[in-house]
């Protein structure tokens, strides 16, 4: 199991920003594995903590913290390849972020979870603990909402609040700046709230019609994304979002299926040879594994969202798992691969 990736178009609002503030950001891309042909490409996908990594890059390329919201500058609907365009074509703004919420595995797949729509809140998910390299994420995940929001409706929406989870970083006057209104840092949720109306402003390129045509070609989309799915995969896609906190129990999961966890355990036996603690089990050894060598969460932030009651008892999982000690492999696999 991976912690996730997400399509190419992403990279395009960094690829302009980076432009707009006179840096290569072909070189950039090239040196993380991302060459033109591949941004081209209709499907072509990166992982997160390439994305990551690259985000983290561009700072220290640009100097500008504030990377993610100037990304969100550049967002365009068609970034989001099939749903954007959908969304375009939606007839009212509501219904524009609804597609965009219901199609997101089309061009994302987080293990930490997905967006929400919760009118009037706009909700991207969780993915703390916060660090130097994932806030441009958050930043860039509500920036190019917000824009969105703005072209689709001939800036014309209107947001109440924003609430941001991490807290105030030393370029939070930048914040209230581009979105327009009160910024509130340390909350609940990474969300954009909007004014009464704004929701259902009709769109400026609405058509009905082709609307219509596009969310079927999104549901043909996502039905092959998903029709192949094993049950182990489906269990994982409940378990993973919650690794961290409370885990549900075996029947808890069954029922989000549809099914009796007699049945559940059952099926998981005869279908992949396997128990339902073992799956999770094999998530912890995996997502560690994956945090380790791709990304530079800190041995006490991994053990967090993996659900181990301390740092300790991590180390001694991993040096079971792998038989060298966390730190040992992170440095045997960095040397071992370029950036």
């Amino acid at each position: 199991m991976k912690l996730g990736d997400l399509s190419v178009g992403y990279l395009y609002s960094l690829q302009a920003a980076l432009r707009h503030l006179g840096h290569d950001a072909d070189a950039l891309l090239r040196r993380y594995r991302v060459p033109p042909d591949m941004l081209a490409r209709p499907l072509a996908r990166i992982s997160i903590p390439r994305f990551m990594r690259l985000g983290h890059a561009a700072i220290q390329l640009s100097g500008r913290k504030d990377i993610g919201l100037l990304m969100g500058r550049y967002s365009q609907p068609s970034h989001l390849g099939l749903p954007g365009l959908t969304a375009q074509c939606a007839p009212s703004l509501g219904q524009a972020f609804d597609v965009l919420v219901r199609f997101e595995r089309l061009t994302s797949q987080n293990y930490r979870g997905h967006s929400s729509f919760h009118p009037p809140a706009t909700r991207f998910y969780s993915i703390s603990p916060y660090n130097n390299f994932n806030l441009f994420v958050v930043d860039s995940a509500l920036a190019s909402r917000r824009q969105l929001a703005m072209q689709l409706t001939g800036g014309a929406a209107r947001l109440r609040e924003v609430h941001i989870e991490f807290p105030a970083p030393d370029y939070a006057d930048r914040y209230e700046s581009l979105f327009g209104c009160p910024v509130l840092f340390e909350q609940e949720h990474n969300q954009l709230i909007w004014e009464a109306g704004s929701l259902d402003l009709p769109l400026i390129q609405s058509a009905p019609g082709t609307h219509a045509q596009l969310v079927e070609l999104c549901e043909q989309q996502l039905q092959d994304l998903t029709r192949h799915r094993h049950l182990r995969e489906r269990v994982e896609e409940i378990l993973s979002p919650r690794l961290h906190s409370q885990l549900p129990e075996l029947d808890e999961v069954a029922a989000r299926l549809g099914m009796a966890g007699w049945t559940l355990r059952r099926r998981l036996k005869a279908e992949a040879g396997t128990r339902f603690q073992n799956i999770i089990d094999d998530m912890r050894r995996d997502l560690a594994l994956s945090y380790m060598r791709d990304t530079e969460t800190a041995l006490g932030e991994i053990a967090f969202l993996l659900g181990f009651s301390s740092p300790a008892a991590f180390q001694r999982a991993f040096k079971r798992w792998t038989g060298v000690a966390p730190g040992q492999y992170r440095r045997q696999t960095r040397q071992q691969k370029p950036d």
